[in-house]
């Protein structure tokens, strides 16, 4: 007889609005927000994301209502920012941030999601920039972030986690180690994705190891390694990529998860660990199944 894994004490997980297929604050193809709500309690998740600001309702009075009579707590909120501009894109940033980080601290969450800016299209493809970043482009992505660590920290109370993610600056491991030890880290902790991770050549046991004191946060996915093959054969863009199924329901595909909760476990601190099976676009009726047997998967894993 199979034992079971150890209990996971210090991982709470969640789900996102990302599972259910939405990317955009409001698109005729998304899951609607209170069927979201009404699905992601019922797979047996109690934490979720905000998701695209606006994409649940923004006033915090009616969003802590409505979560709360599913039995639902958030964890965190998400900004875009494109830091590596420097301070010529600092108000427009922080205009932009703010704004999320009132709603999530208002909602009793404690966590920003901080993901860096895209280089090329995540639809078109169209290249926007340059992928690789000069010197003194790093020095701004580095300084920039830190002064956002301390502004949203010392305004609404939250932690900055910064999220590696495909089409990105920040992606690889050796830009991700990079990012890291430029940054201070009493401002500034790592969202480590676990499919984009995998996306860009990463193991997320070693990084958990490497940067253990770096962690912040955790967010589950796992890529197809067939279908990743083909998209970096041909340089896909990442909004393709998703369409073509390069993330793909555990425990189908890579990193295995439960080594990656157990080295999560092992660093003896409080950490959420959020599903996000990036399916955007997907059929209204896709998501719920899967969330239920990603969910019960997870159990397996010793994530009660």
């Amino acid at each position: 007889m199979t034992s079971s894994p150890p209990a996971l004490t210090r991982i709470r997980i969640g789900s996102a609005p990302d599972s259910w297929g939405v990317w955009f604050p409001d698109d005729p193809l998304q899951t609607p927000w209170e069927r979201f709500l009404d699905e992601v309690s019922g797979a047996g998740y109690e934490w979720i994301e905000l998701g695209p600001y606006g994409y649940l309702p923004t006033d915090p009075a009616r969003l802590t209502d409505e979560t709360a009579r599913r039995g639902l707590r958030v964890s965190a909120g998400t900004v875009f920012t494109g830091l590596h501009h420097g301070p010529a894109v600092w108000a427009d940033t922080w205009e932009h941030v703010s704004r999320i980080a009132a709603l999530t601290q208002a909602v009793g969450a404690g966590h920003l999601v901080v993901i860096p800016s895209f280089w090329r299209d995540d639809k078109t493809g169209k290249v926007l920039e340059d992928r690789t970043l000069t010197a003194g482009q790093w020095r701004e992505l580095t300084t920039q972030t830190e002064r956002l660590g301390r502004e949203v920290r010392e305004r609404y109370g939250l932690r900055i986690v910064v999220h590696p993610h495909a089409d990105t600056h920040i992606d690889t491991p050796s830009s991700v180690a990079r990012f890291l030890d430029a940054t201070d880290p009493d401002l500034v902790s790592l969202c480590l994705d676990t499919g984009h991770y995998a996306y860009c050549g990463g193991d997320s046991v070693r990084a958990i190891e490497t940067f253990a004191e770096r962690i912040g946060y955790l967010h589950l996915k796992q890529v197809d390694p067939r279908v990743l093959a083909e998209v970096l054969s041909e340089q896909l863009p990442f909004g393709p990529a998703v369409a073509r199924g390069v993330m793909c329901e555990p425990p189908s595909g890579v990193p295995a998860l439960e080594p990656v909760l157990a080295a999560a476990q092992r660093l003896g601190v409080d950490l959420f660990a959020i599903v996000e099976q990036d399916m955007y676009p997907c059929p209204p009726d896709r998501p719920l199944p899967i969330a239920r047997r990603t969910r019960a998967y997870l159990r397996s894993c010793g994530a009660r």
